[in-house]
């Protein structure tokens, strides 16, 4: 049986093939097209998941969209109607598009797809897509699962049970109280953009004191024993207004929201500390009342609130559960694969096999290229380049380049499903250094950044740099440095503590690996194993070989408002708009310094500056 999931029309749309159980491929539109969040019908990811799949459109037997247009609908309607005549210019904004396109899906999903569709197209909802992207590709045969975003149709948040080959949805939050709209509520007030910029407020958060925590608590949600809780709409406009907060909230806060080019006060750093200790508090009484609810010892997490990682190590940490599982793309995009497997197990009732890592093969869904197909790109371009038939010379010379204190673009195999750059589509450099983090920020991303880089750590030594006894594939874990590794900072440093200027904050050294520990003395951690990971495990290994240090810094290979790199073309363009020393793709390493000048991306083009990934 071959099964195609669809997400589209909304945020990151994608597609994604499952046959007989087993998931092909998977990969967002944006990719594509290299239009960051593109919400267009995937047409490309749905040709490549048909190549993929080395099948026609004819021979796929079920197409699935992941919610359901007809339940958003009926959702905005009533909301519009409760809040009249306020709205109204979001109203009239809004229906043309649902007119013209999004209460006629199965006419746009024809349109769109690459041949003659005559079979019927199946719709599931919102959080069963989630839910289904959460368990089934899990190494669990039962568990809890949570999902938590901002809306689907009706419903913010469910907590149901997934057993086998089935799932089951069990309780449900519904709109408008939401704990997806109310972080994205504050990632709007401190300037950031909304469906993109939560993930810098969560990285803010460690710079503040959690000061208005008790005035969230009691003017702005209520918030019950099993997690559930009422948001206090006089505070916010999300529901009739185009804009997230209102003058109410404006007030309580001290003034109007922050806008996006102005710097970032003690204000915002303190909001971020404050809705991150929240959101923490809601996550884990949510997965406390889901054990209680589902009697499992084990939990699934989707949705775009479990890409929080600090609330995920927080969650992980109070060992509610024994083990815990991520879906690596939690957001819509992960909707496309949870609607293909939510029709292969639950509609077909097809057989389910537990993989004993996970069955979403590290999350390397999306296309990969020939070392031939580079080669012939690379001569197109007149770029002199080094092949290495060996792969222990590149590793030796990539890892001699890291000992250097050089930064690379690192490209291998197939590309990432979700947000995370997990070493097939990163770029990376020397943990130990204190100049990585500066290079990357200034030279790299060309922009002040206040937040450290990933590490990317041997499995088997995780905890020798980090206190987390659980892997951490995709991620989505935020663990403490372990207080071996950590430097008190000199009196100096302490000065700088407070300093208005973030990035002060940052350059002080607080372990001996600099690059990647943040101001709380925490890191984003993935851990990297053979099984998963292949090349770019051999890579760290050989590093640690070589230095005694098994991480290397892992920031995604994109430039900023694109999204990450998909082909040798893409990379090589980002490569040459920026200060990257070397480029390696698959057994290709090129050097910046034999670059023809020809092939040089202007610094003032709008692709030449990086976003944070």
């Amino acid at each position: 049986m071959k099964t195609l999931g669809i997400s589209a029309f909304y945020h990151d749309s994608a597609a994604a093939l499952v046959v007989d159980s087993k998931i092909i491929a998977a990969a967002q539109e944006e990719r594509f097209t290299r239009i960051k969040h593109d919400e267009s019908f995937p047409k490309n990811a749905i040709e490549f998941c048909l190549q993929e799949g080395d099948c026609l459109l004819d021979e796929i037997d079920q197409i699935i969209f992941y919610e359901k247009p007809f339940l958003k609908f009926d959702r905005l309607l009533e909301t519009y109607l409760s809040f009249a005549p306020s709205g109204l210019h979001s109203f009239i904004k809004a229906m043309p598009q649902w007119l013209k396109q999004k209460l006629h899906l199965p006419r746009e999903i024809k349109k769109g797809l690459p041949g003659k569709w005559h079979k019927p197209i199946v719709f599931t909802t919102h959080h069963e897509s989630h839910a289904a992207s959460a368990f089934f590709p899990s190494p669990f045969d039962e568990a809890a699962i949570l999902t938590m975003d901002g809306v689907g149709e009706w419903d913010t948040a469910t907590i149901g049970i997934g057993e086998g080959n089935s799932i089951k949805l069990l309780k449900s939050l519904e709109f408008p109280h939401s704990l997806g709209l109310l972080y994205s509520a504050f990632t709007y007030f401190c300037g950031f953009k909304v469906n993109s910029g939560e993930y810098k407020l969560m990285g803010l958060a460690p710079y503040g004191k959690p000061i208005y925590k008790n005035a969230i608590l009691k003017h702005l949600i209520d918030i019950k024993e099993d997690g559930s809780f009422e948001i206090n709409l006089q505070y916010f406009s999300y529901c009739q207004g185009l804009t997230m907060t209102n003058k109410q909230f404006e007030k309580l806060f001290g003034g109007p929201s922050r806008k996006p080019e102005n710097q970032i006060t003690e204000r915002e750093v303190d909001l971020a500390a404050s809705i991150q200790e929240v959101t923490e508090e809601i996550v884990i009484r949510m997965a406390t009342f889901a054990r209680k609810l589902t009697g499992k010892n084990k939990l699934c997490l989707a949705g775009g609130v479990a890409l929080n990682c600090v609330a995920n190590g927080k969650l992980l940490s109070e060992k509610i559960f024994d083990e815990l599982w991520i879906q690596p793309a939690s957001g819509d995009a992960g909707g496309a694969l949870g609607a293909a497997l939510f029709a292969n197990y639950q509609l077909l009732n097809l057989p389910r096999s537990v993989e004993p890592n996970d069955s979403m093969q590290g999350s390397y869904l999306g296309p990969n290229f020939s070392n031939s197909e580079i080669t012939s790109f690379l001569k197109e371009k007149d770029a002199p380049f080094h092949y290495f038939d060996e792969e222990s010379q590149l590793l030796d010379t990539t890892c001699l380049a890291i000992e250097e204190e050089k930064i690379i673009g690192w490209f291998q195999g197939k590309m990432e499903f979700g947000p995370r750059s997990l070493g097939h589509r990163s770029i990376i450099g020397d943990a130990r250094s204190e100049k990585t983090q500066t290079n990357m920020n200034l030279r790299i991303k060309y922009r002040e950044s206040f937040r450290p880089f990933a590490p990317s750590v041997l499995e088997e030594k995780t905890q020798k740099y980090f206190q987390l006894d659980s892997p951490s594939p995709y991620m989505l874990l935020v663990a403490p440095i372990q207080k071996g590794i950590r430097i008190t900072p000199s009196t100096k440093d302490k000065e700088h503590m407070s300093d208005p200027n973030l990035l002060n904050r940052v350059k002080i050294k607080r372990s001996s690996l600099p690059s990647i520990t943040h101001v709380d003395y925490s890191a984003r951690v993935q851990s990297v194993s053979p099984n998963r990971n292949d090349i770019y495990y051999r890579l760290i290994k050989r590093l640690e070989e070589k230095t005694g240090t098994g991480v290397v810094v892992n920031t995604s290979f994109n430039v900023r408002g694109e999204p990450i790199v998909n082909t040798p073309e893409d990379a090589y363009r980002c490569f040459m708009a920026t200060e990257m020393d070397i480029l390696v793709l698959e057994n290709h390493l090129l050097y910046k310094s034999e670059q023809p000048s020809k092939n040089l991306v202007s610094k003032d083009s709008h692709i030449a500056t990086f976003d944070l990934d």
